[in-house]
Order: C-alpha cells, then sequence, then structure tokens
C-alpha cells in the first residue's frame, strides 16, 4: 500500500527502498520489477564494456532473464550474502576485538585465589572463543594462549626462586594450587578449541598441554631443591601442614610420576601402592619404625593423652575378651 502511494504520490516517480543494510534497491532494476513498474531494457548482444564476461553474472541480470521470481530470489541472495560477510572475522578484528577480551580473562583466572569472585562473563568469553573457532582462528588463537600461560608461568618461577626457605614450600603450594584451579576454569571455556583444533589435528588436548607446560616452565627447575625441604620436613613433624605436604606430594606425582624414584617413603605416604607390599618377615622393621614416630612425637611435646585410669594389660584384655565373643557370635 505504501508503495502505490508513493506512486502516485509521485506522478510516477521511482519509490526509494531500503533492505535491512539500509543499501538502497528502489530505484535499481530490483524495486521496478517488484512495483511493477517497466522492466528492463534488454542487453545488447555481444560483450560489453569494463567486464564483458562478467555482467552475465550480476543478480540485475539473472533478474531481467528470470522475471519477477527472480528479481526477488536476487534481493534474498544479496541480503544474506550481505550479513554473512558482515560477520567475518579478520585476523585484524581478532587481534583487535576478540583475543584482547580473551586475554583479560585469563590474566583474571590464573591470578586468582580459591574462592575469590571473577567479575568475566564466562558466557561472552566461550561465544568469543566459538566465533574465532568458526572463522578459522584455531591455529592463531591456541599459539597465543600457549605464550600467554607460558609467560605467566615463567613470573612464577622466578617468584620462587627469590623466596626463602622458610617460605619456599608453602608458596610453591601456593602457586600449583592456582595453577591447576585455573585450569579447572580456563579448559572449558576453550573446549571448541580443543575439539575441533587441538584433539582432531594435533592429536592432543588441551589440559595436557597446559600442564605439561608447568611442569617444563617451574616444576622441573624447581624440584631439586624442593625435594630435600620436603624430606628435612618430613624428619620434624608438623614443620608445615599435613595438608600442604600432601598437595605438594600428589601434585608432583600428578605432573610426572617418575619423581616417585626421589624419595619413594615420602610418595608413599600419600600414593597408594607405591612401595612393594609388606612381607611377614618385616613386621618387625615396620615395628620398630612405628616406635621411632612415637618417640619423635613425645619429644616434640605430643603426649598420648591421660593413661592414669587405665590398668596395665586393660586394653589387651578387652580386646581378648572381644574377640571371643565376637567367635561365638554374641554381640
Amino acid at each position: 500500500m505504501e508503495e502505490e502511494s508513493m506512486e502516485e504520490e509521485g506522478g510516477g516517480g521511482e519509490a526509494m527502498m531500503d533492505d535491512q543494510n539500509h543499501n538502497n534497491w528502489g530505484a535499481g532494476g530490483y524495486g521496478q520489477l517488484l512495483l511493477g513498474e517497466r522492466p528492463l531494457p534488454a542487453r545488447p548482444a555481444g560483450p560489453e564494456q569494463n567486464g564483458a564476461g562478467l555482467r552475465g553474472c550480476e543478480p540485475g541480470a539473472a533478474a531481467g532473464r528470470a522475471g519477477p521470481a527472480g528479481a526477488i530470489a536476487a534481493i534474498n541472495i544479496s541480503a544474506s550474502t550481505s550479513k554473512f560477510l558482515m560477520n567475518v572475522i579478520t585476523i585484524e578484528d581478532y587481534k583487535s576485538t576478540y583475543w584482547p577480551k580473551l586475554d583479560s580473562a585469563i590474566d583474571q583466572l590464573l591470578t586468582q585465589s580459591p574462592g575469590d569472585y571473577i567479575p568475566i562473563s564466562y558466557e561472552q568469553i566461550y561465544s568469543c572463543v566459538y566465533k574465532c573457532v568458526c572463522q578459522q582462528h584455531s591455529e592463531q588463537m591456541y599459539s597465543d594462549l600457549i605464550k600467554k600461560i607460558t609467560n605467566h608461568l615463567e613470573r612464577v618461577s622466578k617468584e620462587l626462586q627469590a623466596s626463602p626457605p622458610d617460605l619456599y614450600i608453602e608458596r610453591f603450594n601456593v602457586a600449583l594450587g592456582q595453577y591447576m584451579g585455573a585450569l579447572q576454569s580456563i579448559v572449558p571455556l576453550f573446549i571448541y578449541m580443543n575439539k575441533f583444533y587441538i584433539e582432531t589435528k594435533l592429536n592432543r588436548d588441551l589440559k595436557d598441554d597446559l600442564i605439561k607446560l608447568f611442569t617444563e616452565h617451574v616444576a622441573e627447575k624447581h624440584i631439586y631443591n624442593l625435594m630435600p625441604l620436603l624430606l628435612e620436613a618430613q624428619s620434624t613433624p608438623f614443620q608445615i601442614t599435613p595438608s600442604t605436604m600432601a598437595n605438594i606430594v600428589k601434585g608432583l606425582y600428578t605432573l610426572r610420576p617418575e619423581w616417585v624414584q626421589m624419595a619413594p617413603a615420602l610418595f608413599s605416604k600419600f600414593i597408594p601402592n607405591i612401595l612393594p607390599p609388606a612381607v611377614e618377615s618385616e613386621l618387625q622393621e615396620y615395628a620398630a619404625q612405628d616406635q621411632k614416630l612415637q618417640r619423635e612425637l613425645i619429644q616434640n611435646g605430643f603426649t598420648r593423652g591421660d593413661q592414669s585410669r587405665k590398668r596395665a594389660g586393660e586394653e589387651l584384655t578387652y580386646n581378648g575378651s572381644s574377640a571371643c565373643a565376637s567367635s561365638r557370635g554374641y554381640r
């Protein structure tokens, strides 16, 4: 209706219409055909100036040959092509817009402390990764991610080297826990890159690659300084908290299982099946080790509690009577 009124008021003038990208197409052949105006004049036979063999590929040419239906199809094709071109992410767009967002989010994830609130949009970061993968920027994004995390780990390693011995173990534990916690967020955010580039083209896994980075840039550089301190702390009960010792030992075993050979007795306290199974001929030796540990605990101020009201042999008598009752079926 609007087009008809425009024709009547304009005295046969051409109507001006815009598509979704605000491109004026009403003055051309497309709008004329849709508005019922005179058809385009027939093209002369033979080559034309400025691109003789290419004019037949133009949408206007197809519209002239196919009539109004062809014009409508040409408009739809033109609109969809324009929309597709508008969504293309060039390498400049990636470097100036998309990677800076990812870079900032990775920074925050790598430096967060357990329990901290991170003011980032996981949905936005996930969407950035997805779009970059779809636009064939996976290789560049993977390279940037590895470079980013490598630089971070090199800074962490330098900070550990400057740590005094009494803080060395605790700071290594913080660095290890912080990094492993960050991977729990970073790996899922880059799941599309992992699935469609790292696994399919590199035949690797993103989490394994990032764990390997920590091994190479931090753990390998500090293992020979860390292990003597751990053995010394083990010989002095509660010099460091049991949770810290457990976290470090389990973390080292995750990074490189062969490090067990450096201190089998230490690793066996936290990792099952490290040492060979016990044999009956060594039971006396095991008992002697337990007694030694008890003496060391007593020397460091740990007591067994109030034993004054406990009669000699009472525990043995109670355990023996309980065993007999159990064997007879009593409760």
